[in-house]
């Protein structure tokens, strides 16, 4: 995170509400609210760069192209943090917001492979600005081991799972090979890694409540773009 929004969280934070869901365990949320979660981080975020310090939920749903029903509904989940005839305070709920998305736990993450995907991600500052920190990336290729990529070291994979337990991994980002994604996989988990970003290619799955994997198929998000185009263009053709 840069140093504005570590102050946007840290002038809040000393008033957050102990009562509020957010602080306390939730009951289930499902899954197509979590998923905009982020959405609701990166307009926030927007909006207190702009000077925004107060929304309504009919203005935010103008915003974002959610019904302002929907956001009300979306935000209850974890305590509804507004004030009928107030609306929101934005500093407010972008700093509850990214404490439910865990943007202050300081998540320590590595990239395995140091391939094109795997030295993108590295130097993109979207693990900073939520708060994650790229601490190594892992490769087979000694022409690449013990090099850096954005001041991050490349190490041996036969380094990978000791370095996990000795340095307290949290998330692990895949982007080697598929073929080796399962067995890697078995690997970090061993290690006490938590949280695997899967861009193998392979649909991995895990049988355990303590492992969380997210399965990231950019091929599939083209596909989706080329079928909206292709109907676009089916459409023309009728007319």
């Amino acid at each position: 995170m840069n140093n504005d929004e570590l102050e946007i969280i840290g002038d809040i934070h000393q008033n957050l509400g102990t009562g509020d869901n957010a602080s306390s365990p939730r009951a289930y949320v499902s899954p197509a609210v979590i998923k905009r979660l982020p959405r609701y981080f990166r307009y926030l975020r927007e909006l207190i760069r702009n000077g925004k310090m107060r929304i309504s939920s009919g203005e935010l749903s103008k915003i974002m192209n959610v019904t302002a029903s929907q956001i009300r509904q979306d935000l209850n989940c974890f305590g509804g943090f507004g004030q009928q005839g107030y609306g929101y305070n934005v500093k407010y709920l972008y700093a509850k917001i990214s404490e439910i998305l865990g943007v202050n736990c300081n998540f320590r993450a590595i990239i395995v492979g140091a391939g094109n995907l795997g030295r993108a991600l590295v130097r993109n500052p979207m693990f900073t600005k939520r708060g994650v920190s790229t601490v190594a990336m892992f490769d087979i290729d000694e022409n690449l081991i013990g090099g850096t990529v954005a001041g991050v070291t490349v190490h041996s994979m036969d380094e990978l799972e000791n370095f996990c337990k000795e340095n307290s991994i949290d998330i692990a980002v895949l982007t080697l090979p598929k073929e080796c994604a399962q067995d890697t996989t078995e690997k970090l988990v061993r290690a006490g890694v938590c949280g695997i970003w899967n861009f193998t290619g392979k649909e991995l799955e895990m049988n355990r409540e303590d492992i969380k994997v997210v399965n990231v198929h950019l091929g599939d998000s083209l596909m989706t773009l080329c079928y909206e185009l292709n109907l676009r263009r089916e459409k023309k053709e009728d007319n």
